[in-house]
């Protein structure tokens, strides 16, 4: 029987970023928002609250969705309240071109890679894996 990983092409793992910035759920949206500048990034992973917690993302479009537009005082937002949780993710030997897919469906620009147990690796976004995959 042939597994994934076992098919040839483009895998998530090729093209996929291993530098991830985390921040707690406690934090508040002006913290995060600091944050995101400082390293300028567009994106937080937020930290499991236990063990088997799933894992949340907060973006700079949930930022300006539901913080901005509203009117919302930053410094007055946590970051769980806007977090996008579960995040998407996705297995690090995926083939890309089903990474592509997955993403387009559930209309996201990223996904946080993970290995087997559930631990993250990295994020990978729609850009990463549409370039990734008009090199090969």
């Amino acid at each position: 029987m042939t597994t994934q990983s076992d098919q040839p092409g483009l895998r998530v793992s090729d093209v996929m970023g291993t530098e991830l910035h985390t921040i707690d759920g406690l934090a508040t949206a002006a913290e995060a928002m600091a944050l995101m500048k400082q390293l300028q990034i567009s994106s937080l992973v937020v930290n499991r609250r236990y063990d088997h917690d799933e894992l949340g993302v907060v973006t700079v479009s949930d930022l300006a969705r539901d913080v901005i537009t509203h009117d919302r005082a930053p410094e007055r937002v946590n970051v769980y309240e806007i977090m996008s949780k579960p995040a998407l993710t996705v297995r690090s030997g995926m083939l890309a071109r089903y990474a592509v897919r997955l993403l387009v469906q559930f209309g996201v620009s990223r996904a946080l890679v993970i290995d087997d147990d559930g631990n993250p690796l990295g994020l990978v976004t729609l850009r990463d894996l549409v370039l990734g995959l008009s090199a090969t």
